[in-house]
């Protein structure tokens, strides 16, 4: 079994645990806070999802592929750059943060404390992001698999033991679902960070050579600028799309009320649910970086091309089944586990969304390995424009709502997957229907 194929099964499984486990904490959610409390609750959470993606600044794909294209000898010196730059980079953002966080009108509808709260997240995501960043450029994807499924746990058994022991009222249950949230980030820093304080002091006992930190940094800062860019637009088109969707229910005719449990059960209940195999997907995600940079950075084609039949099969092998199910069970998975069958309708719909999303997300990979950033960032911007428009038109007809809403997501989700697909079939060589051209 190569290291390529050892590191998504390794990722799959934690992931697959981990998978279950948020089933389950999204099951306690329902519970606890109501329709209107997980509507609250879901549409604050792109925003929390925006810091958190500010605080990474994306170092763990910057540093996994420089790490994989570099020889280990150089990989000391990468990291002491790399962590010179996460001190400088989360100090600066903390003291941007508690200057414009509590001014910020989107948490004025929460508990006060949420936004002490994020805070704590700033050099947490920062610190964990070098570590993430090291082990995935070094192929030990173990280590990544343990903390995601710590993550989870944590979380889980943090809702458990509150909700059952202790009654709140919405806006502090709201409270406690975001601090379990964040605790589970902790959690992860604590061991990715001491994991790595100890190899690192094992590297300090090896031969080693010195890079340039202008070296570094222009290597780093060419990959974390354009992927934090395309991070955060995607990242801020998520913390608008439901105060989108719920604008354009509200002028069909729906009140805020029911605007906000309609949002929640499609994503709290619906695109849960349609979300549970995409772990697959992000098992691929993390190991095709750093596979995809050293096979391109050594110009090796063929096996750059066998990756991306491969990537296509196994996507396809559970994606096809996953919507299968979504379609013809959505009745008995909504009802059973959520206990909310008029989300049905939105699950059943929503299957070209999620089928095509499992092929976008590790397609975006690929195309970072291979240095199209830009090309990313163009499709993502076109497709979102689209989608948006879609949602928004056919949305607030009332006629169309939440059916019209879906329509917009699928055709965002159809479309862009099938630009990245070709955009990678161009540059590494190989036909649309998976035929390898001769050199």
């Amino acid at each position: 079994m190569t290291i390529f194929y050892r590191g998504v099964f390794f990722l799959a499984a934690s992931a697959f645990l981990g998978e279950t486990i948020e089933f389950l904490i999204n099951m306690i959610l329902t519970k606890e806070l109501g329709k209107h409390g997980l509507g609250l609750y879901m549409s604050i959470l792109p925003s929390i999802f925006l810091i958190v993606l500010l605080s990474s600044f994306e170092l763990q794909v910057s540093i996994s592929k420089f790490i994989a294209e570099k020889d280990e000898r150089f990989h000391r010196s990468i990291l002491h750059h790399a962590l010179t730059i996460a001190i400088i980079f989360t100090s600066i953002l903390f003291a941007m943060a508690v200057a414009v966080i509590p001014y910020v009108s989107v948490f004025k509808s929460y508990h006060p404390y949420t936004r002490w709260f994020l805070m704590i997240l700033i050099p947490v995501i920062t610190f964990t992001s070098v570590a993430r960043g090291y082990f995935m450029g070094n192929h030990q994807m173990g280590k990544i698999a343990i903390s995601h499924f710590l993550r989870k746990v944590f979380q889980l058994a943090v809702l458990f033991l509150v909700f059952r022991y202790f009654q709140f009222n919405q806006e502090k249950a709201i409270l406690i679902a975001i601090g379990a949230l964040i605790g589970s980030e902790i959690v992860v820093f604590v061991y990715l960070v001491l994991t790595f304080l100890l190899q690192y002091q094992q590297m300090k006992r090896l031969p080693f050579s010195n890079l340039n930190r202008s070296i570094v940094r222009k290597n780093l800062m060419s990959v974390s600028v354009p992927t934090t860019g395309l991070r955060l637009f995607a990242a801020l088109t998520n913390a608008i799309q439901p105060f989108l969707i719920k604008a354009a229910l509200i002028r069909s005719g729906l009140s805020a009320h029911v605007a906000t449990e309609q949002f929640g059960m499609l994503a709290g209940i619906a695109i849960s649910i349609g979300f549970f195999p995409a772990f697959i997907a992000h098992s691929l995600l993390t190991v095709i970086i750093p596979t995809v940079s050293k096979d391109y950075s050594n110009g090796d084609y063929h096996s750059l091309q066998k990756m991306l039949q491969n990537v296509i099969r196994i996507t396809f092998f559970y994606g096809a089944p996953a919507a299968v199910i979504f379609y013809f069970l959505a009745p008995t998975l909504t009802t059973y586990f959520f206990h909310t069958p008029a989300a049905a309708v939105f699950l059943q719909l929503l299957w070209p969304f999620f089928l095509f999303h499992f092929f976008t997300m590790p397609m975006q990979a690929f195309l970072i390995g291979l240095g199209l950033l830009k090309d990313i960032f163009f499709q993502v911007i076109w497709c979102t424009i689209l989608s948006f428009s879609i949602i928004f038109w056919l949305g607030a007809l009332p006629e169309w709502r939440m059916e019209g809403i879906i329509i917009g997501m699928n055709t965002g989700a159809v479309l862009l997957a099938f630009m990245h697909y070709l955009t990678i079939c161009k540059k590494i060589g190989v036909s649309i229907f998976m035929r390898v051209q001769e050199s």
